[in-house]
């Protein structure tokens, strides 16, 4: 199959794209999560830190490391995240359940703290949101979808300002997928237009 095909009906009869119609977990993430509006402070942060460990992995190695880094970082609460030490780090760079790099590791107890600060301004979710483009792509091929955006670009420079990190513009371009700020399922794909953010293809 060629990477730059469009939607693979699947044998439910379901159209995916290619990285969701083989694998049951990456299948079961994009019929039922990806692609979804994130609108609560856990939530978002969880995603940013997960989005940041993903960096130069595939997410399928992270969705399935994804209980335990729940485990690991106390469910993603950044009030209880911000609180994490020195010993904490060291604790979870011994986790072999979750991505044992010392930067993200770290950038996600920097970015809880960095939430926190936020709740003075708004918070994080309204944020975020605020990069919400105008218009979505509407791609009918993989090689379609653009991997940042000039939002997303926005987004990660000031996400650094208030002082996250593992923020650059192609992760948030992902993250901004992945809660539902872009459209990015492919025109014939059975999610398409799902997320309630943006219309169907027919709308």
């Amino acid at each position: 199959m060629a990477p730059d095909s469009g939607a693979v009906v699947g044998e439910d009869g379901l159209a995916r794209p290619l990285w969701a119609s083989v694998d049951p977990l990456l299948r079961e993430y994009y019929d039922t999560e990806w692609g979804l509006p994130v609108t609560d402070e856990h939530g978002l942060y969880e995603r940013i830190c997960l989005e940041g460990f993903q960096a130069g992995l595939s997410w399928a190695t992270i969705l399935r490391k994804r209980p335990a880094f729940r485990a690991a970082f106390a469910g993603f609460n950044p009030d209880a995240v911000a609180l994490f030490t020195d010993d904490d780090v060291e604790r979870l760079m011994q986790d072999p359940g979750i991505v044992r790099n010392r930067l993200k590791v770290r950038s996600a107890i920097t970015n809880a703290r960095a939430t926190l600060a936020l709740r003075q301004e708004g918070g994080l979710v309204e944020f975020v949101w605020q990069f919400k483009p105008a218009a979505t792509p509407s791609p009918a091929v993989h090689s379609d979808i653009p991997t940042q955006s000039p939002e997303s670009a926005a987004l990660s420079k000031a996400l650094r300002k208030k002082g996250f990190s593992f923020v650059g513009p192609t992760t948030m371009f992902a993250l901004m997928e992945a809660i539902g700020m872009v459209d990015t399922h492919l025109l014939d794909s059975h999610r398409r237009g799902s997320s309630g953010v943006w219309p169907g293809p027919s709308a």
